[in-house]
């Protein structure tokens, strides 16, 4: 900096710092927006490497399969429609077969968890009964639990009733509160919720079922819409349960469709699973891209807020 830049500049004030010349503050701001790029395109590097499997899958069910296998990247030679066609009347019944049972068994899931977890969750949070705590401590024991080790006991007694190769199994158990994670989420999001509600609808008259139906659920919304979103994935990519219980094919849900692709003793169509597989992540993709905004608000919000 030469004299005349030094009498340019104006005077500072004794104890104060003076600010930094043009240039230094230029130099600054480039480097930040030289990292920023740099973080950014490092995350889109990232992005890039985990989607892969993804636009693999995509792009491999326009293919025939003998060249799947053949060509890993993700250019395409030209467009192999059949495999969609195909697929989807490739097995004993039409894949839209399999896509209703997997709905109907997530939708009654989802109604059972919403209803059995809430009355549970409130009534852990808000009423008082002995061994409260207790009751608690075992529900979120059995969140650590492994479905195998009641797998069989469950089995025994849904044989014994004869509701075997139906949906009931599949469904049945969600009335009962069976899932923990949910109740003990809702739990914590009714904790959050002040006391004050509950004690001004008292002393309106309301009993617990109105406060519950008239206070809590509406509060509750984003705990709610965080429980059916995770029920609704879960659910509709299980494999384990009904491979167990399901062994009439026309009610099988979309996993066990797909396994069907798959066969040991003679060629397997991987085309066709492929294009039912992109099929089947289509309804799991809409459900994540309109419910994110609800899934993160659930879990980071409290029913004060």
């Amino acid at each position: 900096m030469t004299d005349l830049d030094t009498a340019a500049l104006p005077a500072t004030p004794a104890g104060t710092e003076r600010p930094a010349p043009r240039s230094q503050q230029a130099e600054s701001s480039g480097g930040r927006v030289a990292r920023s790029l740099l973080k950014h395109l490092m995350l889109i590097l990232a992005s890039i490497v985990m989607i892969y499997p993804l636009l693999w899958l995509l792009v491999s069910s326009f293919r025939p399969t003998e060249v799947i296998f053949r060509t890993p990247g993700l250019w395409l030679n030209e467009l192999f429609v059949q495999n969609y066609s195909e697929g989807w009347f490739a097995l004993g019944s039409p894949f839209h077969v399999y896509l209703f049972n997997s709905l109907v068994v997530t939708v009654g899931a989802v109604v059972g968890n919403l209803v059995s977890c809430s009355l549970a969750a409130y009534a852990f949070a808000r009423l008082k009964f002995r061994l409260r705590t207790l009751w608690f401590a075992i529900m979120l024991v059995t969140i650590m639990l492994p479905i195998h080790v009641i797998v069989v006991p469950q089995y025994i007694i849904f044989n014994l009733l004869g509701w075997v190769n139906t949906i009931i199994p599949l469904v049945l158990p969600k009335f009962l509160a069976t899932d923990a994670f949910f109740v003990f989420l809702m739990v914590q999001f009714i904790r959050g919720i002040p006391r004050e509600l509950d004690e001004a609808a008292r002393i309106d008259g309301c009993g617990h079922w109105q406060i519950f139906t008239r206070v809590m659920l509406p509060l509750m919304g984003p705990a709610l819409a965080t429980s059916a979103i995770f029920t609704i994935i879960w659910t509709w990519s299980d494999f384990f349960t009904p491979l167990i219980y399901l062994t009439d094919p026309t009610k099988y849900t979309v996993p066990l469709a797909l396994r069907s692709f798959l066969d040991a003793t003679s060629g397997s169509n991987w085309g066709a699973m492929f294009a039912m597989s992109i099929v089947t992540l289509v309804p799991m993709f809409l459900v994540f891209l309109f419910g994110q905004k609800f899934l993160i608000r659930g879990i980071a919000t409290t029913g004060g807020k």
